[in-house]
C-alpha cells in the first residue's frame, strides 16, 4: 500500500502522482493496434484469458477485497459496444480489476505509452487489450480505427478521463470531453465506475468497492462537440455522487496554496 500519508498538488488535471516514472516508447504509424495476426491473437487469448484473468481475480479479492456493485447493469449490453469511465486511483490495480468488470467480455482499454515500459507486464499490455495514446497523425488514425473497430465488434472500452493517477485519492477530479468524441461518433452506450474506500476492521488496507452506473447514452441531435460535454457532465456528476461512499482517507491530499494560507 501506498505509504504515503499527505501528497500537496498545484494542478488537478495535470498532477501525476504514480510512483512509477519511465521515458515512454514513441507511438508512430508502425504501431500495430489491429494485432490480427494468427500468432499475436493466439497471444491475446493465452495472455488475457489463461494467464492474466486468474491472476487479476486473486489480486482483486485478497489485495483489494474488492466488491463490484452494479455488474447486474452491464448485462442487457451484452455483444454490444459500450465505454465504461472511471476514477485513476491505482498504478496497478486499475490496469488489471477493471477486467473484472465485464466478465466474460473482454476488455480493451486506453492507456498511457509508459505502460509498456512495466517491468514484465509491460510486454503483456497490448496482448491484456492495451491501447496506447498516439504519438502523431498516422498513429492517430490507426489509433481511432482501432477504438472504432472494437466498439463495432461489440467490445467494451474502458477509459480513465483523469488521465493522471492519484493514488488511495476519494474525489473525483476535473477532466475534459475529448474522450467522450467516441461514444458521440458511434452513439454507444456509457457506463461509469468507482473505486471506493471502504473501513476494516483487522487490515490497515482498506477495502474495495466498485460501483457501477449506468447506462447513459449521447444525444443524437445537436452538435457533436456540445453532445460530448453534455455526457461528460453527466458522467462526472454520477461519478463525484459514487465517490462519496468511501469511508476513509488513505492519503490527504492538500492544494499548495491552501497550505500556504
Amino acid at each position: 500500500m501506498d505509504n504515503r500519508k499527505v501528497i500537496y498538488y498545484t494542478d488537478e488535471l495535470h498532477d501525476e502522482f504514480s510512483t512509477f516514472t519511465t521515458t515512454p516508447p514513441y507511438i508512430d504509424g508502425s504501431y500495430d493496434y489491429e494485432r490480427k495476426s494468427v500468432f499475436k491473437k493466439f497471444m491475446n487469448f493465452l495472455c488475457y484469458r489463461v494467464i492474466m484473468y486468474p491472476i487479476v481475480v486473486l489480486y482483486g479479492l485478497i489485495v483489494f477485497r474488492q466488491k463490484i456493485v452494479g455488474k447486474e447493469k452491464l448485462k442487457p449490453f451484452k455483444g454490444k459496444g459500450i465505454v465504461l469511465y472511471g476514477n485513476h486511483t491505482q498504478p496497478l490495480g486499475d490496469a488489471l480489476l477493471q477486467t473484472r468488470l465485464t466478465f466474460p467480455r473482454r476488455t480493451y482499454i486506453i492507456v498511457h505509452p509508459n505502460n509498456l515500459k512495466v517491468p514484465v507486464l509491460g510486454r503483456m499490455v497490448p496482448a491484456l487489450g492495451g491501447l496506447p495514446i498516439p504519438d502523431d497523425k498516422a498513429a492517430y488514425k490507426n489509433f481511432l480505427t482501432a477504438i472504432n473497430n472494437r466498439l463495432s465488434e461489440g467490445n467494451p472500452l474502458v477509459i480513465y478521463p483523469e488521465a493522471h493517477i492519484w493514488p488511495y485519492y476519494t474525489g473525483i477530479r476535473p477532466f475534459v470531453d475529448t474522450s467522450f468524441l467516441y461514444p458521440v461518433n458511434l452513439q454507444v452506450p456509457v457506463f461509469c465506475f468507482v473505486n471506493t474506500y471502504k473501513k476494516t476492521k483487522f487490515r490497515k488496507r482498506p477495502k474495495l468497492v466498485t460501483y457501477i452506473e449506468g447506462p447513459f447514452y449521447p444525444e443524437k441531435e445537436g452538435s457533436p462537440k456540445l453532445n460530448r460535454k453534455l455526457l461528460r457532465d453527466r458522467v462526472y456528476s454520477k461519478m463525484c455522487e459514487l465517490a462519496q461512499r468511501s469511508d476513509i482517507e488513505v492519503i490527504k491530499y492538500i492544494k499548495k496554496e491552501e497550505s500556504n494560507g
